[in-house]
Order: C-alpha cells, then structure tokens, then sequence
C-alpha cells in the first residue's frame, strides 16, 4: 500500500488571465535607423511598405507605437522577437 502524500495547492489569486487582450509597443530608441525599424515592423509583422512607415513614424515622432495586440502569449513572443531585433519593446494589457 502506497501512503498518502501532501500535495501543495496552486495559489489561485495570482493573476493569470491570458483572455485579456494584450497590446505590444515599440518604444523610440537613438540607435536603430528608422529604415531598419520599418524592415523589421515588415519582417516580422508582414506589414506593408507604408504601414511598416506609419508606424515607425509614429515611434520617431510620437515616442511608441502599438504594432501588434492579442493574447499574453502572442504579445510576450512578438516582445522576445522584436528584442532580438534590437528594438526597444514592452507589452501591456490593452484598454477597453
């Protein structure tokens, strides 16, 4: 016969609601050129040539710019891959 064992319960309270949208920002950053930005945004996100420019303007002009939004999961790999681009990016639940 096998003893029974203490198993510790998940703390439930913490935070962990992946349905919230999640919005992805691209911060302006005095290294990268802004026509690197614009490839990567086109790279990564298969924007076109003149949404790739808007929102790289934006973050030129406007200090960020929310280039993508969706689950926790997909903002936390849309930030990993844009960090491995160089380029200064956070996430943060979306408003609304």
């Amino acid at each position: 016969m096998t003893a029974p064992m203490e198993v510790e319960q998940p703390d439930l309270d913490e935070d962990v609601d992946t349905d919230t949208p999640w919005q992805v920002l691209v911060w302006n950053d005095p290294i990268n050129l802004m026509s690197y930005v614009t490839l990567v945004f086109q790279k990564l996100f298969g924007f076109s040539l003149e949404k790739a420019t808007r929102l790289m303007m934006d973050v030129h002009e406007k200090g960020r710019a929310t280039v993508s939004s969706g689950t926790r999961t997909e903002a936390e790999a849309d930030v990993h891959r844009l960090h491995a681009y160089g380029l200064w990016a956070t996430m943060e639940k979306a408003e609304g």
